[in-house]
């Protein structure tokens, strides 16, 4: 007799490459990091990879394919990043999704007003504990960067911005090397010690080398920083098809790779096993205006292709979702925002950013997040898949309800509809009358409600006074250090 077995939750996903294209966009990698190589700008380095067998001419390092494999084998095939609390939030393996906000952007979205204007640290305080709120966001990026503070030390302001608003995971932006340490001395004082903080690290840094193949002096340097500390990180080389990469997909995706093997090289040789992802960002321009797109579908093409190659060496990925290229929140924002939000939930890729971009990139919206939370949702529902096995299979309730009856008030229907029937919370499904009832409010307004609401009574758990006041002095200090380091004194 053949039995079938249940499947408890088949999961909802595609391939975008077959097997073959996979390894050809690693060959191509290769090549482009054997034969055509990266300029490095910082002397150690050079001198670290010249040591590991690279070939360096002045400034620009061939990498040959022996290098990359004995990196490749050292580098762990995913890691687990904890809450503020301690607590396992993120297991940053395989093809599981973790959805997070936007950042970096000049301009921010007012919560309240709708004002667009310059960022300031309290918009990135308040924008934390919103999305502290929302349930489908597991993770938090600063979503701006600060205008009211000085440049060199702005990292620190967004850091200790975030961590006092949120207990979920961060991904945080450093702008030098030394700012980079002085939020792993701010994170270690919250963690209980460095020793607790590797042991259950609650942040990964997101260092950005630059398009095409350079990597800058300071870029470096926050590698090995977080390497050094055996920290985490998810390295952002950004291309932008058709200017910084090829205009094909298949290019862009094959530079993208090798920019994303030179990280984890250079943390790999200066730290054998430390935590690195393959991780990186597909931009698409708008060849008419020369404006990078945040709602292309090309974008998530790349980043679907670039998410198996990961998978295929085994390591995390990154994702970008959830972003919108229009001004307001309107019809283009949520398709945009909807399609990519799917597409990458569908590709498996791990940890997607930029829920609540809006503008090219150029603006972070809150209004824009609690939007992304709910089609989160619904995708998170759809990539849930349906579980199969006898108490779903509902035989025996079937049978007693019968031709005619209805399942309304069987405990099985009691039991099962909060987990198997996802719910919006800012979608209506109001019948006509009741909506014009209530006020006939669009989705921007029932966003808006939302947003006024938790703004109002969401609360997060205090810092200790202690744990606060060391980290204000880390701030203090650091901002000084780094003003006189800058002036050059």
């Amino acid at each position: 007799m053949i039995q079938t077995s249940f499947t408890t939750a088949q999961s909802a996903g595609f391939r975008m490459l077959t097997d073959g294209q996979v390894e050809e966009i690693k060959r191509a990698a290769f090549f482009v990091m054997e034969k055509v190589g990266f300029k490095v700008l910082h002397a150690q380095a050079r001198k670290m990879l010249r040591q590991a067998g690279a070939i360096v001419d002045d400034e620009n390092v061939r990498i040959p394919e022996y290098i990359v494999r004995q990196c490749l084998a050292t580098a762990p095939q995913g890691f687990t990043i904890y809450d503020r609390s301690g607590q396992p939030a993120l297991e940053v393996e395989g093809r599981k999704s973790y959805y997070g906000t936007s950042t970096g952007s000049p301009n921010t979205m007012d919560a309240l007003t709708r004002e667009i204007r310059p960022t300031r640290v309290a918009d990135i305080a308040r924008s934390a504990r919103i999305a502290d709120a929302l349930p489908n966001i597991d993770w938090v990026m600063p979503m701006g960067s600060a205008q009211d503070v000085a440049e060199i030390s702005a990292d620190l302001y967004e850091f200790e911005a975030v961590v006092s608003n949120t207990v979920k995971p961060q991904v945080f932006l450093s702008y030098s090397p030394r700012g980079c340490e002085l939020i792993y001395e701010m994170a270690a004082e919250i963690a209980g010690g460095l020793d607790n903080l590797r042991r259950r690290p609650f942040l990964l840094a997101y260092p950005e080398p630059i398009s095409p193949l350079i990597f800058p002096e300071d870029v470096v340097s926050r590698i090995f920083v977080s390497a050094d500390l055996f920290m985490p990180q998810m390295p952002g080389p950004s291309v932008l098809v058709g200017a910084t990469c090829p205009v094909t997909i298949a290019g862009a995706v094959a530079q993208l790779t090798a920019e994303s093997l030179m990280c984890l090289v250079l943390a790999q040789l200066r730290k054998p096993g430390c935590p690195c992802a393959l991780s990186g960002n597909v931009g698409i321009p708008d060849m008419a205006t020369g404006l990078s797109s945040e709602g292309s579908p090309e974008a998530s093409l790349g980043l679907a292709a670039q998410a198996e190659i990961a998978r295929s060496f085994g390591l995390p990925t990154w994702g970008l979702a959830g972003s919108t290229d229009a001004k307001i929140v309107d019809a283009q924002a949520g398709a945009e925002s909807a399609f990519s939000i799917l597409a990458q939930g569908l590709a498996g890729l791990n940890l997607i950013h930029d829920v609540g971009y809006m503008d090219m990139a150029m603006v972070c919206s809150p209004a824009q997040l609690v939007l992304g939370n709910d089609i989160i949702g619904m995708v998170k529902r759809f990539l849930g898949g349906i579980e199969v096995s006898e108490e779903t299979l509902a035989r025996e309730v079937i049978s007693a309800v019968g031709p005619g009856g209805h399942f309304l008030q069987q405990e099985h229907t009691v039991k099962h509809f909060r987990r198997e029937l996802w719910r919006p919370t800012v979608f209506t499904r109001q019948s006509y009358d009741i909506w014009l009832q209530d006020g006939a409010k669009d989705t921007a307004q029932r966003i808006q409600e939302k947003l006024e609401h938790i703004i109002d009574t969401h609360t997060v758990p205090d810092l200790p006074e202690k744990t606060r006041s060391a980290i204000q002095k880390i701030r203090t200090a650091g901002e000084k250090e780094l003003a006189s380091r800058s002036a050059g004194t």
